[in-house]
């Protein structure tokens, strides 16, 4: 690809005009700052959505990146640290043809990035052929720890079921005993569904209705009368990014909200979408495996240090970002920088353990899927009506995806 040199003014322009304008990759390959000097540089292909409905996603994880890898001067295993960023689009065609790129022609070192789980399923047998060793930062569609593992992917985020599962008996003890379903049509979406009514039935709980809007969707308004039709005490849920926005405002817009509690995977209410949905999402329960309020130092530390860097309220997508950089810094020092020996290399992966802003990090040998634990949250006004998830509790234990 080549170079391209760009003025301080030409950058302020370009991003002036607005991400759905950009071409992505390029641009953010163009403006990234000079790597220190060391070794041959660690080069890290990237493919994160940075336009469509989960642009703020990309986003997210890609400054959280950037804060952990600018805290060790962007090098690892003596190495200067390049990343190659690509946009994903939210097209599973689109980012195989862009992740082959970065394999074959930009020879990447390592490969991260992946938001949307229909994607990291069309990039799986790439990623497994090509032996290239990647970290999935977002996508949690459970197959890729289970049926469709591979010995050189490993996830820094979480699984559908991870996520939703301690979800469903906590809403039957304190919530509702009947809940209606409504959640977006594609994979994470139906696997999130499931878990939730695995171990809520299993409680003693009914489903009394599922609803699966098309994704993206910009209007429920076909959906929200079969809900009020159904009058459910409760609906589980799970939209992500602008999708959750829509799907919080329009179901408050409707009246459902004074009859109807929503509960949901946390992707609902998360940092990123909660200003955006105000007052709407106020009250919602939701399990998650990160909160901004969790009280330890790591947290305080991450979201201090993200405030100040980027003016912005870190969400998990962040946290994941920045955890994941972690892990290749970790692993890289271990190794001393040498990529060649990928079998040193991922046995130096799956050892990287540490106290991350979420909690205990720690990969499953099996699974190579974080271990953690989940978290019981609620939306409130922390004051002048600033929303904020707050921790009502966690799981007993980490939680571990069963895998294959």
């Amino acid at each position: 690809m080549a170079s391209v040199q760009l003025t301080r003014r030409d950058f302020l322009k370009a991003m002036a005009i607005g991400a759905g304008a950009l071409t992505v990759g390029p641009l953010l390959q163009a403006c990234a700052p000079a790597a220190p000097s060391g070794g041959t540089p660690l080069k890290i292909g990237v493919v994160l959505p940075y336009s469509k409905v989960y642009a703020q996603l990309g986003d997210s994880i890609t400054k959280g990146m950037q804060l952990y890898f600018d805290s060790v001067n962007n090098m690892a295993g003596g190495r200067p640290i390049t990343l190659i960023k690509e946009d994903e689009e939210n097209d599973p065609q689109v980012a195989l043809t862009k992740t082959r790129k970065l394999i074959e022609q930009d020879k990447v070192d390592l490969f991260t990035g992946v938001v949307a789980t229909p994607v990291v399923y069309a990039l799986r047998d790439l990623l497994d052929s090509t032996k290239t060793i990647s970290l999935i930062s977002n996508a949690g569609g459970n197959d890729l720890t289970r049926k469709r593992k591979s010995p050189y992917i490993f996830r820094t985020s979480f699984t559908s079921w991870q996520v939703a599962s301690p979800l469903g008996p906590w809403v039957y003890q304190n919530v509702a005993k009947s809940v209606m379903i409504v959640a977006a049509d594609y994979g994470f979406g139906h696997e999130s569904a499931d878990a939730f009514k695995e171990t809520f039935t299993k409680a003693g709980g009914t489903i009394v209705g599922e609803l699966y809007p098309p994704f993206p969707s910009t209007d429920f308004g076909a959906f929200l009368p079969k809900i009020a039709a159904a009058k459910p005490p409760a609906i589980y849920s799970f939209f992500s990014g602008s999708d959750a926005v829509n799907f919080i405002k329009q179901f408050a817009d409707y009246g459902l909200g004074k009859d109807i509690q929503i509960t949901g995977s946390g992707f609902l209410v998360e940092q990123d979408v909660l200003p955006a949905e105000g007052m709407a999402a106020n009250g919602a329960y939701s399990t998650l495996h990160w909160a901004l309020t969790l009280d330890n130092a790591e947290n305080k530390k991450f979201v201090a240090d993200y405030k100040t860097k980027f003016n912005a309220t870190a969400d998990v997508f962040a946290l994941q970002g920045y955890d994941t950089a972690r892990v290749i810094v970790e692993a890289l020092n271990a190794v001393k920088g040498d990529t060649s020996n990928k079998d040193n290399l991922l046995q130096a992966i799956r050892a990287v353990k540490f106290n991350s802003p979420r909690g205990p990090f720690v990969f499953d040998q099996t699974t190579q899927n974080v271990n953690q634990y989940i978290y019981y949250r609620q939306v409130r006004d922390a004051g002048g009506g600033q929303l904020q998830n707050a921790v009502l509790g966690k799981t007993d234990q980490p939680v571990v995806d069963p895998g294959a």
